[in-house]
């Protein structure tokens, strides 16, 4: 069943004539999702979800079923020099019904108000039509008024989203151009942080030099002294991935995690760390949270897929690795997982279609490396040294690999060690590598599981973060009273742009808990308890002789609906026929 309150912002189209501004318009559309991402009780589809649809013309009661979404937010950018114009439409994805459109003509600079205003719309108009959510005053904000900055900024995310070593490599310097350009706007400078990291911590760049990069840049960004999720996820990166000090990096994502519990990458992330820690239950109902707000995301997959590989669950996994490879059949680590798999599990037959279909330059190593596992046979080593300078970048420790099954125990774990000792992420997960098992049993190798592990207990549950919004028994039966009473006696129904905001500063009320007072007392969300009084009202005008020269419409608009389809919608979903059957019955009686 399809979650009422969730959503799906699709890209917003580019209207312009320069090319240079699809990554205006796409970074606009992933703050927007960033944004309602932070609305308690909202599920909102990840970016890279959402944007598997970019350039694509389908139905959006189709895209709704595929991401099993109630509404879609679609829009047009069109930025000429330093004016833009922003259309948006909020689509019902049951019957592709238009709940909300709006267009904004605005000065380049009020960019960052504008992307707040359309997400806290969006955000009311959800919970006016669908029920109680927590909003803040104010969900997009982001520490720069400087458009070059912000530009930069947004060209980096675009270039980091592409998760190869040349896409962080890019981003990196496009995020110290924002820096340059603003050098007090904080974000860049843990997106450059962070880039740098994955670039040491996985060999593209000296180590030594790429964390020198990431300790002044994170140290400069800490400076600034502001709180987001981003510092918080980043630093927490790095300590995990570059320095394992796992203690460190857990409670910096339980800090990003509180601040959004809906976010695709930290669930993700989160189900990283309690898989480190064999927490394995934990790790997948995250990975699952993780999946269901980012369906497309082969990432997420991918995830899924090492924890059952580090539970020597290989045939389950190799189930959720085709899923990730079928959503993008180039991701190259969904295909190194599934070659290791493959090779682990003896299915010959599988495994050579498998190679066969990746059309790998290195299927000469996985070839050799299956015999050695399953026939003994001889390896030639110069197969390893193909593979480190190949297209391929390996994900997995593949030279250990063949120490180990060419019985070479006192080579595989010196090698071991020194993996360890420079913290190589592909060692990581050592302790669970079914790769490994000829090792579990020998004195050295737990010694160096020992050293180098976290201890299962520091981390004991998912953090959270209730935001309850709720009143006592007789503060409710209090405003309960009074908003009856307000509806009554200043018929504000009859105002055809009334919104929750409007009732919530005549009852003097917070939005919020006005919002819960008519969900879970009154059992109604806000349209369906405005509208009932609009219905009432037609009703009695449409009864009344003195009003038979007036259409229907006529009527309609008099009682405070605001268009034709809206009416007709909410009547026929109350009343079970249409307003001109009603009519017709009432008067004939």
């Amino acid at each position: 069943m399809i979650n009422s309150k969730s959503i799906a912002v699709l890209p917003f189209t580019n209207r312009s004539s320069d090319p240079d501004n699809e990554s205006f318009s796409d970074g606009l559309t992933e703050e927007i999702i960033n944004s309602l991402t932070g609305v308690s009780g909202l599920k909102v589809i990840a970016r890279t979800s959402s944007f598997a649809y970019k350039n694509v013309n389908e139905d959006v009661r189709k895209i709704g079923g595929e991401l099993n979404v109630s509404l879609i937010l679609e829009g047009s950018i069109r930025k000429s020099k330093d004016k833009i114009r922003i259309t948006a439409q909020l689509i019902r994805t049951s019957d592709g019904f238009h709940i909300w459109s709006e267009t904004f003509d605005r000065q380049l600079p009020e960019i960052f108000e504008l992307q707040d205003e359309i997400s806290l719309l969006i955000a009311d108009k959800i919970r006016e039509n669908y029920g109680h959510l927590d909003v803040g005053e104010q969900l997009f904000k982001v520490s720069t008024r400087n458009v070059a900055a912000y530009q930069h900024y947004l060209k980096a995310k675009q270039l980091y989203n592409t998760w190869d070593m040349t896409g962080f490599a890019s981003a990196a310097k496009e995020y110290e151009k924002s820096i340059a350009a603003d050098p007090t706007f904080d974000l860049p400078y843990f997106g450059a942080g962070l880039s740098y990291s994955f670039l040491g911590s996985w060999g593209t760049m000296k180590k030594e030099e790429a964390f020198k990069r990431v300790n002044h840049f994170f140290s400069a960004g800490n400076m600034l002294n502001i709180a987001s999720s981003t510092r918080f996820y980043s630093i927490a990166k790095h300590l995990f991935w570059g320095l394992w000090e796992f203690d460190k990096a857990y409670k910096s994502l339980s800090k990003a995690y509180e601040m959004l519990p809906q976010d695709a990458s930290n669930n993700e992330f989160m189900s990283e760390m309690n898989a480190l820690v064999g927490n394995f239950l934990l790790a997948k109902k995250h990975i699952e949270s993780s999946i269901e707000i980012n369906p497309l995301s082969p990432t997420h997959y991918y995830t899924k897929a090492q924890i059952l590989f580090l539970q020597d669950q290989l045939s389950e996994a190799i189930a959720i690795l085709d899923k990730g490879i079928a959503i993008d059949p180039t991701f190259s680590i969904s295909q190194e997982l599934r070659i290791s798999c493959s090779i682990l599990l003896g299915h010959e037959d599988t495994f050579r279609k498998a190679l066969d279909s990746f059309n790998l330059d290195t299927g000469k190593l996985f070839h050799a490396l299956y015999r050695l596992v399953h026939y003994n046979q001889d390896f030639d080593d110069d197969l390893l040294q193909n593979v480190y300078t190949s297209r391929f970048k390996p994900l997995l420790a593949w030279d250990l690999y063949v120490l180990v099954h060419k019985k070479k125990y006192n080579e595989a774990l010196e090698l071991l060690r020194k993996k360890v000792e420079n913290r190589m992420g592909q060692v990581l997960y050592l302790k669970y590598d079914p790769w490994l098992k000829p090792l579990y049993g020998n004195e050295t190798f737990r010694e160096i599981v020992l050293g180098s592990c976290p201890k299962n207990n520091i981390i004991t549950a998912s953090p959270d973060k209730t935001r309850s919004i709720r009143l006592t028994g007789s503060e409710a039966e209090e405003f309960r009273e009074k908003l009856m009473a307000v509806m009554e006696s200043e018929k504000l129904y009859l105002e055809p742009k009334l919104g929750l905001k409007d009732i919530a500063d005549k009852v003097g009320l917070h939005p919020n808990k006005l919002s819960w007072l008519l969900n879970e007392i009154l059992h109604k969300n806000f349209y369906e308890f405005v509208n009932e009084y609009r219905l009432k009202d037609f009703q009695t005008r449409a009864m009344d002789s003195k009003n038979r020269h007036l259409s229907i419409l006529g009527l309609a608009l008099e009682s405070g609906f605001n268009s034709k389809s809206v009416f007709n919608d909410f009547f026929k979903k109350t009343v079970g026929r249409t307003p001109k059957d009603w009519l017709k019955q009432q008067q004939a009686q």
